[in-house]
């Protein structure tokens, strides 16, 4: 069995302060505990625990992102589509066309994984819990829960886990089932524009903060305390003549926590953000909604998903592609230039992650139907830059190399980040459910 080990720059904070007494602390929280420290000092530690705590920032290709199209191309084939090859930073691997500046990248801050089977064909949310059922006597938590509730701590004003996505359809809303209810994420869905004639399609309307952050004028300061205090008496009389569950307790946890998301409000705007910096992300909400998950990740919040969709093209593949492949490509690079330059990117997993890939197969509407198997990025904390793991046949059809399972690919983002993925949680049955199942070992060949 392969020894299980932590990147260099991945380990446990053991040398600043202890972890567990302030993983995930803010700077505001910082300053109530270090009285004794000036304020020099305390702004140098401060610093230096954001940049230590670990956290995974995940961008999701909602629908199904064409693995022809992007990380895996197989030009001049029969499957291969319209687009050219071209060759990347790391001698002998090639990207789609379509990613120019990732090319330029991949030595620098990405391993590429090609081959992932998810044994899932369909727009389902079973990718995100690892493939296990979502419904049922245990309710499993996601990946984003499971490394919220070990990267975070309870008492944090800040969020655990943040999920962003300016598309109205299908965003795979994440629970953290048996973990309870404080892990579960806050979630950013765009605003709904009704359609007008002649039109028939809703547009959206992007959002960059959850609704609540903000008092509203009509309520003064005074009356929102007091309102909070009737709720806080509710809540402990219920507690002193009921049989609270662990279900009551969580959600009571998740509710204490409203404070402290107030208090950080700021952190969902781009107010305050350099000018060049809004334009190295570019002009669409998918960007825009990355400037703040980076935000949210430099601040300590431990996971963040930002949701692109919608990339499931069974029609005119090729042109949705041809337009939304270099948006992620943009947004992506400028995504990890921001971590490396601020110095987080070498403590913060960057992964690119979806439900599944495109067929191999171009349809008679020139479409790539749904598939089983794709191809995912990670990049930056405790992973191995510019190694290439894992490769298809000729025309992608069957994966020829190195076979990647869910279960095995949540191991090694479990492994990147410090994180035992062996570690077991009790479930609501009573019995112990490890992170990833017994048998699995996290693919030690793209971590550092």
């Amino acid at each position: 069995m392969p020894q299980r080990t932590s990147s260099p720059g991945c380990n446990r904070v053991d040398h600043l302060l202890n972890r567990r007494s302030f993983f995930g602390v803010s700077a505001g929280g910082l300053a109530g505990g270090l009285v004794g420290l000036n304020g020099l000092a305390l702004s140098a530690v401060t610093d230096a625990l954001q940049k230590k705590q670990k956290r995974v920032l995940m961008l999701f290709l909602s629908g199904g992102a064409s693995q022809f199209e992007t990380f895996d191309p197989k030009p001049g084939r029969p499957t291969g589509g319209p687009f050219l090859a071209i060759p990347t930073s790391v001698p002998g691997y090639h990207i789609s066309e379509l990613m120019p500046e990732m090319s330029k990248r991949i030595h620098k801050y990405t391993a590429v994984i090609r081959s992932i089977e998810t044994k899932n064909g369909d727009h389902v949310d079973v990718p995100l819990y690892g493939g296990k059922p979502t419904k049922g006597v245990i309710r499993y938590p996601s990946l984003g829960c499971m490394l919220a509730s070990e990267l975070g701590r309870p008492d944090s004003s800040l969020p655990h886990h943040v999920s962003f996505s300016n598309y109205l359809g299908q965003n795979y809303a994440e629970s953290a089932g048996f973990l309870g209810a404080r892990w579960n994420p806050i979630n950013v869905f765009p605003n709904k524009i009704a359609a007008q004639a002649p039109f028939t399609i809703d547009d959206s309307e992007l959002n960059l903060s959850p609704p609540g952050t903000q008092r509203p004028p009509f309520l003064t300061q005074e009356a929102h305390q007091r309102r909070n205090q009737l709720r806080t008496l509710f809540s402990q009389k219920f507690v002193q003549t009921q049989i609270v569950s662990e279900t009551v307790n969580s959600y009571e946890s998740a509710y204490a926590r409203v404070p402290g998301l107030m208090a950080n409000a700021n952190l969902f705007s781009l107010d305050g953000e350099p000018a060049h910096i809004v334009d190295r992300y570019g002009p669409t909400p998918f960007g825009k909604q990355a400037i703040v998950a980076r935000r949210l990740i430099e601040a300590g919040v431990p996971f963040v998903r930002v949701t692109r969709g919608w990339w499931d093209h069974h029609g005119q593949n090729f042109e949705f592609h041809q337009e939304m492949v270099p948006e992620l490509d943009w947004v992506m690079s400028a995504l990890l230039d921001d971590l490396h330059d601020r110095g987080l990117l070498e403590h913060t997993l960057v992964m690119t992650f979806s439900e599944m890939g495109r067929t191999p197969h171009v349809n008679n509407s020139q479409g790539r139907d749904h598939f089983p198997r794709m191809s995912v990025t990670l990049s930056g904390c405790g992973i191995k830059p510019g190694v290439i793991y894992g490769q298809t046949d000729k025309d992608g059809q069957e994966i020829a190399d190195g076979e990647v399972n869910l279960q095995q690919f949540f191991a090694t983002v479990f492994q990147a980040v410090g994180i035992d993925h062996q570690k077991e949680n009790i479930a609501s049955d009573g019995r112990p459910v490890p992170l990833t199942d017994y048998s699995i070992e996290p693919i030690q060949e793209v971590l550092a």
